[in-house]
């Protein structure tokens, strides 16, 4: 069945974009439906066209598309798709955006630059989007660019449960690779109960994705240390900074981070780093090329299905991470 009903009216249905339709298939298994059937093609001009083959007026409408590359295009049809579901009269259109395309450019660094961040939100409430759902923005502060609910759901308790049953959490300290880091690195060490240190460094704002690591700050000596993001780009921060604790004497270093964007060189760059393991989650896709032995992915649609069935029943996403604040 492509829908599911409440007693009354409310009448759910999920629509997926072509960017992940693996996450996409996983979440509906989980939330025991079908993905409403979809015709998406692209015109040989490299337009997109989107058309529901069944009816969704009235509906609570659920459209997941991952952000990924041509990141451009995803998001493109994303909002099609989202423009289409108004216009034949869906009742409340929900975007699920695992991974929020454009949420590193939230503020203006210098003069006469764009806040991409905040152009995505407007987009999609013009497109008609009543809600948004994401996982482990960029900032925290992205959540006030959309007019309207934005359900800000977390990796934390999926990474950290693999990590709990992995480690020796006496002998491990959580690790932010940035200052800018040491809040969401604070939540993790709480959690596993653990030691916090960061990594104090600078970023050369002329050179895109140039970063200078200068020192370590908190207790690795001997130690496991887990270096917490929530993305790897091109690598070039991770590895640096595990290069400057293995410096000063770090016993093993794991990474664990919520996106997986692996731009070139990221897979190179972890492949032949001494990292012994890169833990990341399923909110992108990832081509067989884009994966390495000590590479694990986990799974997020779990929690997507969870955070749809609460907002369809009109209950609390919160809930879903409370005792996770």
């Amino acid at each position: 069945m492509s829908g599911i009903k409440l007693t009354g009216e409310k009448n759910l249905m999920f629509f997926s974009g072509r960017a992940h339709p693996e996450l996409a298939e996983e979440v509906a298994s989980h939330l025991g439906m079908d993905i409403t059937p979809t015709t998406l093609r692209d015109f040989a001009s490299g337009e997109i066209y989107a058309r529901y083959t069944e009816s969704v007026r009235g509906s609570d409408a659920f459209v997941i598309q991952s952000h990924t590359e041509p990141i451009n295009q995803w998001i493109m049809e994303q909002l099609i798709m989202v423009d289409a579901l108004k216009r034949a009269s869906a009742k409340r259109i929900t975007v699920i955006m695992p991974f929020f395309g454009y949420a590193r450019q939230d503020k203006k660094s210098r003069g006469r630059e764009p806040i991409t961040a905040r152009l995505m939100a407007d987009m999609f409430k013009t497109a008609g989007a009543d809600r948004l759902m994401s996982i482990d923005l960029h900032t925290s502060q992205i959540q006030g660019f959309f007019d309207g609910p934005v359900d800000h759901l977390f990796a934390m308790p999926v990474l950290v449960d693999y990590l709990k049953d992995k480690l020796d959490l006496e002998t491990t300290t959580v690790v932010s690779p940035d200052t800018g880091r040491v809040r969401l690195s604070e939540r993790w060490a709480d959690t596993l109960g653990t030691p916090l240190a960061f990594i104090h460094k600078r970023r050369d704002l002329e050179v895109a994705n140039q970063v200078k690591v200068s020192e370590v700050v908190g207790k690795v000596r001997g130690r496991t240390c887990v270096l917490i993001d929530d993305m790897i780009d091109t690598a070039g921060t991770i590895c640096k900074a595990a290069d400057a604790l293995y410096e000063q004497g770090a016993a093993n270093v794991l990474v664990a981070a919520t996106h997986a964007v692996f731009s070139d060189p990221a897979v190179d760059r972890l492949k032949n780093s001494k990292i012994s393991e890169v833990i990341v989650t399923n909110t992108l896709p990832l081509a067989e090329e884009k994966r390495f032995d000590k590479l694990t992915v986990l799974s997020i649609a779990p929690m997507i299905a969870r955070a749809i069935n609460e907002v369809f029943s009109d209950g609390s996403v919160t809930s879903l991470f409370e005792g996770d604040s």
